[in-house]
């Protein structure tokens, strides 16, 4: 049986995901415009997305359905 490789992460998921799509976008700006640019800047909306989806989640409003 194989064993799962267990990473304890030492940094949160928001700031992975801020340090990620501030990466992402300096990679784009020395990019000159097209394909390649756009999936970097694609990305790093995705990365922001997903933090504002997480403080949703974390949100003291949030309440379990009932």
């Amino acid at each position: 049986m194989l064993k799962r490789r267990r990473f304890k992460q030492t940094r949160t998921l928001h700031e992975r995901l801020t340090d990620e799509a501030a990466q992402l976008r300096e990679q784009a700006r020395a990019l000159s415009p097209g394909h390649r640019r756009e999936l970097l800047l694609r990305r790093a909306r995705q990365d922001e997305m997903a933090i504002q989806i997480e403080a949703w989640l974390h949100s003291p409003g949030l309440r379990a359905p009932t």
